[in-house]
C-alpha cells in the first residue's frame, strides 16, 4: 500500500521539483565599465623635448600636451618661405617689364631717329630737285632717299622695342613663373605642416589616462605619446541573455548601479547580433553555461568624468 502511495505522488513530486529548480527571470544584468581610448601620436618621428601633462590630469579641448624636437622642419619651413619669396619676386618681375631707365633709354633714341629721319628727309627732297633740274648726279639723289628710308625703318623698330619694353615677360614665361609661385606655396605649407605636427594638443576635453614616453626618449612616427579618456567614450557594458533582448533595443533607458555612487541612467547604444558564451567574470547562478547577448549603454558625459574602466555595475532596465 505505501509502495502504491509513493508511485501515485510521483508526479506531484516531479512538478514540485521542476517548479523548485525553475529560475525567475533575471531584472538586472552584471557588467562593468569600458573605456574606448584616445591615443595622441604624432605622424612624425623625433625626441621627446616637453611632455605638458602627467597621468591623472584632466585637459580641455586644444590644451597642449606634448612637443618633439622640430630643428630641422622649422629650417625646412624657413628655407620654403624665402624660396617663395624668391619665385614670387620673379614673378613681380616678368609683370613689370623693363625698368624706367631702360625705357626712357629708348624713348631717347626713338627721339633721336625721328629727327635723323626728319634731316634726311630734308635731304632727299633737295637732292630730288636738284637731280631733276640737271645739277646734281643720280648717286647722289638715291643716297639721299635710300638714307632717309633706313632713318624710316629705324624709327619702326625702336618704337617696336618700346612696346615690347614696356608688355613685360611672354604668357608662356608668365604661367611658368605662377606655376613656380603655387609650387613654392604648396612647399611652405608642406612645411609648416611639419612643424606644427611636433606639438601635438588634445582633441576633446579629457583624462589623461597614460603617458607613453617620458622626455628625451625618442618617439617613432605614429607611436602614442598620451593616451585620453573623454569622458563620452566611458560606457557601460553588460551581458543579457536571449529572452531580455525584446526590453533591451537600442534607445531604451537603463539604470546603472555602482558601489559607493548614487545609481545613474544610461542609454542603450548598441546591441550585439552575435550571442557568445557568459564570460567567466561574470558567472553566478542565473546565468552560467548560457548564451548571451552583448550589450553597450551610454552614460552622460558630466555623470561619467569621476568613473573608470573596469568599475563593475549592476544594470536594470527602466520602465
Amino acid at each position: 500500500m505505501k509502495i502504491t502511495t509513493l508511485v501515485q505522488s510521483l508526479p506531484v513530486l516531479a512538478c514540485l521539483l521542476a517548479a523548485g529548480c525553475s529560475r525567475p527571470a533575471a531584472t538586472s544584468f552584471q557588467g562593468y565599465l569600458e573605456g574606448e581610448f584616445v591615443y595622441v601620436a604624432s605622424p612624425l618621428a623625433g625626441r621627446l623635448d616637453h611632455l605638458a601633462v602627467n597621468r591623472g590630469s584632466r585637459v580641455e579641448t586644444t590644451a597642449p600636451l606634448f612637443t618633439l624636437e622640430h630643428a630641422a622642419e622649422t629650417a625646412a619651413a624657413a628655407q620654403a618661405e624665402a624660396r617663395l619669396l624668391q619665385a614670387r619676386a620673379r614673378f613681380e618681375d616678368l609683370l613689370k617689364g623693363s625698368r624706367d631707365s631702360e625705357l626712357d633709354a629708348l624713348r631717347a633714341r626713338l627721339a633721336q631717329a625721328r629727327a635723323a629721319a626728319e634731316l634726311s628727309g630734308l635731304e632727299a627732297n633737295r637732292q630730288a630737285a636738284l637731280f631733276r633740274k640737271g645739277v646734281s648726279p643720280g648717286s647722289e639723289n638715291d643716297r639721299a632717299r635710300l638714307t632717309h628710308e633706313r632713318d624710316l625703318r629705324a624709327i619702326d623698330d625702336l618704337a617696336a622695342q618700346l612696346a615690347t619694353a614696356g608688355l613685360g615677360g611672354r604668357i608662356d614665361a608668365l604661367a611658368a613663373a605662377g606655376q613656380e609661385v603655387a609650387a613654392a606655396v604648396a612647399t611652405r605649407d608642406q612645411a609648416a605642416w611639419s612643424v606644427a605636427q611636433k606639438t601635438q594638443t588634445a582633441p576633446r576635453a579629457a583624462l589623461v589616462h597614460d603617458t607613453l614616453y617620458r622626455e628625451g626618449e625618442f618617439v617613432a612616427a605614429g607611436r602614442p605619446v598620451v593616451s585620453l579618456l573623454p569622458p563620452d567614450n566611458l560606457k557601460v557594458r553588460f551581458f543579457a541573455p536571449e529572452p531580455a533582448l525584446a526590453t533591451l533595443k537600442p534607445g531604451v533607458r537603463v539604470r546603472v548601479g555602482l558601489d559607493g555612487h548614487t545609481p545613474l541612467e544610461a542609454v542603450v547604444a548598441y546591441v550585439s547580433p552575435l550571442a557568445e558564451y557568459t564570460p567567466p567574470v561574470l558567472y553566478n547562478r542565473e546565468n552560467r553555461a548560457k548564451l548571451v547577448y552583448l550589450i553597450e549603454a551610454a552614460l552622460r558625459p558630466e555623470d561619467a568624468r569621476d568613473l573608470h574602466p573596469g568599475q563593475p555595475v549592476d544594470v536594470t532596465p527602466l520602465p
